[in-house]
């Protein structure tokens, strides 16, 4: 039964975050560079990840026979990893493309094109701040195939824990995917004139994640002893992805009005992990 529940949640996080990117998109939510839909979903997936990561994972683990020491030493190492992936992918993107056009750019520069053309470099920070360039569609493919293996197994170390800790991190994961795979569509768009292939492209590296779903089942299975150091590392995860990615990307000049929107999209990332929370508790 768990099982089963793991390939269901696994593959609504992946595939379903996919086609809620892809109708957002259509909505117009992302399509235009002075849209504050992606900001709207951004906020939205960091408070979900922090409520998920600090509220929930965190306290699981904390509640096992594991020391807190531990416990604590894993998440940094945990969050320190994943600053190392980035570092690693950063390098290779300029290495790759180290004549590309912001390259080209001197460094002082940046704050007065920044300032010129505000939302249209938000929106191309946006899209492509983790894809690389526009032509590497399957480069794109790839990392998001492995990135959605690890959710799957993230999820399926949640649900082993706990049933309503599994369906908090594939809503967590479904919420923090959106924005992702926005920017893979873009990317892929560009690349191909079809549209619906590149969905299909995208909604196929999504159901990767049921893959990971599967081998985390069977792996954790047979280590409940490491399952709380699972759930750091989950809890890292979100974390990182949260105050690394999603925050900076927040971090802009508006007005009063955009701000207050900003901040409650973020607690209302917060809310829906504690309402689904509850539900899935009293079920």
């Amino acid at each position: 039964m768990t099982l089963v529940a793991i390939i269901l949640a696994t593959l609504a996080a992946g595939i379903g975050s996919v086609w809620l990117a892809a109708l957002l998109m259509r909505l117009g939510l992302g399509g235009r560079s002075d849209s504050v839909g992606p900001q709207h979903l951004l906020s939205l997936a960091a408070g979900a990840l922090l409520a998920t990561a600090f509220m929930h994972l965190l306290p699981e683990a904390f509640e096992s026979q594991a020391g807190a020491h531990d416990l604590f030493a894993t998440l940094l190492v945990g969050v320190v990893f994943f600053f190392l992936l980035d570092k690693a992918e950063l390098w290779h993107h300029g290495h790759e493309h180290s004549h590309g056009a912001h390259a080209a750019v001197p460094e002082h520069q940046h704050g007065g094109v920044e300032a010129a053309h505000g939302h249209d470099h938000a929106h191309y920070d946006h899209h492509h701040h983790h894809h690389g360039p526009r032509s590497g569609g399957w480069a794109v493919l790839t990392g998001d195939s492995v990135h959605c293996f690890g959710d799957g197994i993230l999820i399926a170390s949640a649900f082993l824990a706990d049933i309503r800790l599994g369906v908090i991190a594939a809503v967590s994961v479904l919420a923090h995917e959106v924005p992702h795979h926005m920017g893979d569509l873009v990317v892929l768009r560009q690349t191909s004139p079809n549209r619906r292939m590149a969905l299909v492209k995208v909604s196929l590296a999504g159901a990767v994640t049921a893959l990971g779903g599967v081998v985390g089942y069977f792996l954790v299975g047979q280590l409940q002893d490491l399952l709380p150091y699972f759930l750091a590392v989950a809890s890292s995860s979100f974390v990182y992805v949260a105050l690394a990615d999603l925050i900076p990307q927040l971090q802009k000049r508006l007005t009063a009005r955009e701000t207050v929107a900003q901040i409650a999209w973020l607690i209302a990332g917060m809310v829906i992990v504690t309402l689904v929370s509850g539900a899935a508790h009293a079920h």
